[in-house]
């Protein structure tokens, strides 16, 4: 994830400026499609590299480089997506989507600013729901939905980064549309997000049992991620009773335990850090009027968004 490639041949390509310009795009594309900021950012970098690899010519010939570097950047992570579920079948304990910090500290369901990094735009699409529903997509499924329902791109366009018939495409589009559409259904309102998991918050600060399992859904699950760097549970913990036990023993496992309320992935989570250093991420799904999911990322390797520039 070094610099950006320079052109072949050295000297100055005069659409550097525009070509450049997508990598935001691309990024969002990317981390959407992986689920990794650090894999997006990869795939990114290989996308640029194939384009500075091409002849100044043939460059110079492309009608449009935003749409011939998001074909490549789509066909880059469908390689990766296809190899991701081998590493994943690997990956020690439950693996989690990488959490994306917004700026500061919440209130009423919305972020005190923007994307720290300016890399990725915060909004549903980005979502710990959302991003894990798409997990259970096959590689071709999340590519077509996410170009097509998210990033406007047309079938005929789909087609030619997944390799299949528009009309394939159509129907891998629907699929994942169909599993979205069912997640999405059940989702509280932001605020009412909010002030669950603040409550939340309140009652873990003061290790309260029967308050947590107050807010919790009796068949709400919790999964964390610690990628076999850092001790947690591997596999989910279900039942409100238990969940709100697992809560209290963790907190009793963290020194110097602050937790701090941020936005995570767009809607407001919960960071725990011990003696100031970020440890855990926490993201909520909220349906109901109590808690449903929650998602706690401990591996250190997902964390670096929030601990190289911590929310001011």
């Amino acid at each position: 994830m070094g610099d950006q490639p320079e052109p072949a041949g050295g000297g100055t390509d005069a659409g550097l400026d525009a070509v450049m310009a997508e990598r935001r795009q691309l990024i969002n594309l990317a981390y959407r499609l992986l689920g990794s900021l650090a894999e997006a950012e990869d795939a990114v970098q290989e996308t640029y590299a194939r384009w500075y690899a091409l002849p100044a010519e043939q460059r110079q010939a492309v009608e449009s480089p935003g749409a011939w570097l998001t074909r490549v950047a789509g066909r880059v992570c469908l390689d990766v997506l296809g190899s991701a579920r081998a590493r994943r079948e690997r990956y020690v304990g439950e693996w989690i989507p990488e959490p994306l910090p917004g700026r500061g500290e919440w209130a009423d369901g919305r972020s005190a600013g923007g994307d720290p990094a300016d890399r990725v735009t915060l909004d549903e699409s980005v979502s710990m729901a959302f991003l894990v529903v798409l997990e259970a997509m096959t590689p071709a499924e999340r590519v077509a939905f996410i170009l097509h329902d998210v990033f406007c791109h047309s079938f005929a366009e789909v087609a030619e980064i997944v390799g299949r018939t528009p009309a394939a495409c159509r129907k891998l589009a629907s699929s994942a549309r169909a599993r979205v559409r069912a997640a999405r259904a059940a989702a509280a309102p932001a605020t009412e997000h909010a002030a669950l998991v603040r409550e939340f918050k309140r009652a873990w600060e003061t290790k309260d049992i029967q308050a947590l399992i107050v807010l919790l859904d009796p068949a709400v699950t919790a999964i964390a991620d610690g990628g076999g760097r850092v001790s947690t549970v591997v596999r989910p913990v279900e039942g409100a009773e238990q969940v709100a036990r697992y809560a209290v023993e963790i907190a009793g496992w963290i020194p110097g335990l602050t937790i701090l309320e941020r936005t995570v992935n767009g809607l407001p989570g919960l960071v725990a850090q011990s003696d100031g250093v970020t440890v855990t991420v926490m993201a909520f799904h909220v349906a109901g009027g109590r808690i449903t999911r929650i998602w706690g990322v401990r591996n250190p390797d997902k964390l670096r968004s929030w601990t190289a520039t911590p929310p001011p």
